[in-house]
């Protein structure tokens, strides 16, 4: 940043994802969870640093030069559903027409045959055929959500990172949206999948990964995530406690930036349970960074 000032953004991410799998990052706004799927498919802007290794496959994802990602991961080996899909789709051109474009590279689908694979791609992500012909700016945002799903799901991608796929959608929707991306990892794809949506990550996923500013505090299976006995690290725990269907009761405070995070533990300052230990930063060990994970108290049902 400017004055040599060093923001970490993300930090000690250690995680794997096998075929066939799906880990949900969840997590508040600003933790860091888009800045860790951008750095996979090298989209950090020119000022950001990276340092350790993301392997898929042969390629160290982190040290790959732009021509091998354009030309041999992004869309073929890592599929992208975008945060903000509207700001990703090409203005002057029709969704009907990047998709066409996007089946003859990808599937080297014929041009004769482009328009019907266009309609079963859009089909895919619940997308309406007769909205083919309309452009980005035509699209409300939850069609342009499904539209970049479509883009997202015709290379069937090995590695399918979608962040915030859910967005803008309703209920119904979202469940149509998440049952395609779980028929796609039950296909043998591996899926990251960032949400707010604790509802599609309980749906959807395998594994959830729990990011606090800018560190994964939990990693643990989805069933006794969000069932018995719940999570340990008490951030986790507060994410499900602020479930209109739980306790519906919000974190106090507000997370630190970070820019200036603590020494020690980033959640002490928000956390009940914290003692002189947490001024120190607890390692990740056994799922959870936490001094004295409140494993005593299971989450309800």
């Amino acid at each position: 940043m400017r004055g040599g000032r060093h923001i970490a953004a993300v930090a000690d991410a250690d995680f794997d994802l096998a075929p066939g799998e799906c880990l949900a990052l969840v997590g508040e706004s600003g933790c860091g969870k888009s800045v860790l799927a951008s750095a996979l498919l090298g989209l950090l802007p020119g000022n950001a640093q990276t340092a350790g290794s993301a392997l898929l496959g042969d390629v160290d994802l982190l040290t790959a030069d732009e021509r091998t990602l354009a030309r041999t991961v992004r869309g073929r080996r890592v599929g992208l559903v975008p945060q903000s899909p509207a700001a990703h789709l090409t203005p002057v051109r029709t969704v009907g027409a990047q998709l066409a474009e996007t089946l003859r590279a990808l599937t080297g689908t014929r041009k004769q045959d482009l328009r019907a694979a266009a309609r079963t791609a859009a089909e895919r992500a619940a997308f309406p055929a007769d909205h083919l012909d309309r452009y980005p700016h035509e699209l409300s945002g939850g069609l342009a959500q499904r539209a970049a799903t479509a883009l997202a799901l015709v290379g069937d991608a090995p590695l399918l990172l979608a962040d915030e796929p859910t967005t803008g959608l309703d209920r119904d929707l979202v469940d149509r949206t998440v049952d395609e991306l779980r028929r796609h990892v039950d296909e043998g794809h591996a899926l990251l999948m960032i949400t707010h949506d604790l509802a599609a990550a309980e749906r959807v996923a395998d594994r959830v990964a729990v990011m606090y500013a800018g560190r994964i505090v939990e990693l643990a299976d989805t069933a006794r995530f969000f069932g018995t006995p719940g999570p340990r690290h008490p951030y986790a725990r507060g994410l499900l406690n602020a479930l209109p269907e739980r306790a519906f009761t919000p974190i106090p405070g507000m997370p630190p930036e970070l820019g200036d995070l603590p020494p020690g533990c980033a959640f002490e300052a928000r956390c009940t349970y914290a003692t002189d230990a947490c001024a120190v930063r607890p390692a990740f060990t056994d799922g959870v960074a936490c001094h004295h994970p409140p494993a005593e108290e299971p989450a309800r049902a």
